[in-house]
């Protein structure tokens, strides 16, 4: 892992990337090779096989091929995936994209009787991409099929044929149907909560007044990674910024590749990986953090509290009490992570990994602890009438009050609750939790410490998985961020986060090679205005639509 810093990859000269010997790169259509269409985007292929010429002969042999061929790659446009080159990697494919893909996989079988299940395929998809979404699913519902679609997209919702929404509120608050109809019911049940934002009964407001960028800019130039063509970008500091632009456009080359790793590199924690030529204004970043979707840990013994530091207080408030005195115990001994307290027959985890030779792992509670993690000698030690297995199992919001007299722990506490996490487990395994929720749980660790001023924090869709309401939660979360003098980058699609933001960068005009370049920036007002911009398009609907006065 320590090499693999310093260590990177360089094409093949051999074979100059294509992975195939020379016998076989000799066989040619129209001049080109496998390598050569392979490298082609959809866009470029579909037409190529469209255009292609053959002999009688050679339509003869090839005419199912040609046929298989077309359909597929124009299920791969339907889906919006022209900019993908046939030859990408899997591992580089988002996750939107890897579910558009089995999209069109899903078209391709033409089944009948079928019953397909999608967690957000809007994930990753510019508002102009949507509605050829809704027509996908469409087709596949006209064909015979049943589609489940697990969403927040508003235009999604709407062109639903039944809505069925849970609540009323997550975690412990819910677990119930509040509605299930069409459309113009929700909007009228008083029990909704999507149904009071989506009728604009409740609604995240425009800004009043958004805040103006300072003489303090970052500025990158000739950024060429990927699909960016020499790029130069200005990013506004000691505000929120959000990087705009359909799938593809280089919103994530642009942050990860290029601006991450070269602020990292600057500050010597990272080799310079970015292809940039130069940069001016990094001396007014102190800090830069990358909050992703990432797990917060990989084990059971990973859970919120740990991740936060609040754990490090419950430890002590244990240790302190009678029974630990007497007993000798320290706070290291109610920890999971240390040997001492914690169950030896699981090692903490609460729970035993059984290997099956054929099958898959299976996975047991402890017969030891009975899941508790801990000795039973320690379980008997309690605060105020519980021992600690019963304080992990506690939401935030019920810690919140049952630790009401300790200030040190219900404020790391309430970040959790402010930015929409109350309903979560103190000790909840950080296996079971979503990357929406693993992002948030870090953005909590970061407002619960000393934000350092002027230190620059990177968020990938942060609303990946939220509701109308956290998304809500999330933007105060934010604001609180920047008046502590941090900077905000954010790449997003929901026109919500857009529509509060300070700044504006946004790329395209399209995907892949006719992206990577920058169509408009400013306040969203001005982007709104901005001819060519498909952003600018939605974003000037959204303003009008909550009164706001487009320039």
């Amino acid at each position: 892992m320590f090499l693999s810093r310093y260590r990177g990859y360089t094409r093949c000269l051999s074979c100059n990337g294509s992975r195939l010997r020379i016998e076989a790169r000799a066989v040619k259509i129209e001049g080109r090779e496998i390598g050569e269409v392979t490298a082609m985007t959809v866009g470029e292929a579909r037409e190529f096989f469209r255009n292609l010429k053959l002999t009688h002969y050679e339509s003869s042999v090839a005419h199912r091929i040609l046929e298989e061929l077309r359909m597929r790659l124009g299920f791969l446009y339907r889906v919006g995936l022209e900019y993908l080159t046939l030859d990408r990697l899997a591992a580089t494919l988002s996750g939107g994209e890897a579910q558009r893909i089995q999209l069109a996989t899903s078209l391709g079988s033409s089944l009948v009787g079928a019953l397909y299940v999608l967690d957000e395929p809007s994930i990753g998809l510019h508002p102009r991409d949507n509605a050829r979404l809704i027509e996908i699913l469409k087709s596949l519902r006209d064909m015979g099929n049943t589609i489940l679609v697990v969403e927040h997209e508003p235009a999604m919702i709407q062109s639903a044929d039944r809505i069925i929404d849970m609540g009323p509120g997550a975690g412990e608050q819910g677990g119930r149907v509040v509605f299930s109809g069409d459309f113009p019911d929700l909007i009228h049940c008083r029990g909704s909560l999507t149904g009071k934002y989506l009728s604009r009964e409740l609604e995240i407001p425009v800004p009043a007044s958004r805040s103006s960028p300072d003489s303090r800019w970052l500025k990158l130039h000739g950024a060429e990674e990927n699909n960016l063509k020499r790029l130069d970008v200005e990013i506004p500091l000691g505000i929120v910024t959000c990087i705009t632009g359909v799938s593809g456009s280089g919103k994530s080359t642009l942050v990860h590749q290029v601006l991450y790793a070269a602020l990292k590199a600057r500050k010597g924690e990272a080799p310079d990986r970015g292809n940039y030529r130069s940069m001016e204004g990094e001396h007014w970043i102190s800090d830069v953090r990358l909050v992703d979707q990432s797990p917060i840990g990989r084990t059971p013994r990973s859970n919120p509290v740990t991740y936060i530091k609040a754990f490090d207080a419950v430890r002590e408030l244990f240790a302190s009490t009678r029974e630990a005195r007497e007993r000798r115990l320290s706070a290291g001994d109610f920890s999971f992570n240390l040997a001492g307290g914690r169950c030896d027959h699981c090692q903490g985890d609460g729970t035993v990994t059984v290997e099956m030779q054929f099958l898959a792992d299976v996975e047991l509670v402890c017969e030891e602890c009975k899941g508790t993690r801990y000795k039973s000698s320690l379980l008997e030690v309690r605060y105020k009438g519980k021992n600690i297995h019963e304080v992990l199992q506690m939401t935030v919001r019920e810690a919140m009050s049952f630790f009401s007299a300790v200030p040190r722990l219900t404020r790391k506490l309430k970040v959790l609750e402010d930015v929409g996490l109350g309903y979560l487990r103190l000790g909840q395994s950080a296996t079971t939790l979503s990357g929406g929720e693993a992002q948030r749980i870090k953005l909590a660790f970061h407002l619960s410490r000393q934000v350092g001023k002027h230190a620059l924090y990177l968020f990938d869709e942060p609303t990946t998985g939220l509701h109308f309401d956290d998304v809500h939660k999330l933007l105060r979360a934010f604001r609180r961020l920047v008046r502590a003098g941090a900077t905000i980058l954010v790449i997003e699609h929901n026109l919500d986060v857009i529509k509060t933001a300070d700044w504006i960068i946004d790329l395209g005009p399209e995907g892949g090679d006719q992206g990577g370049t920058v169509v408009a920036t400013g306040p969203p007002e001005r982007v709104a205005a901005a001819k060519g911009s498909h952003t600018g398009r939605f974003l000037k609907e959204v303003l009008a639509g909550n009164g706001q006065r487009v320039n």
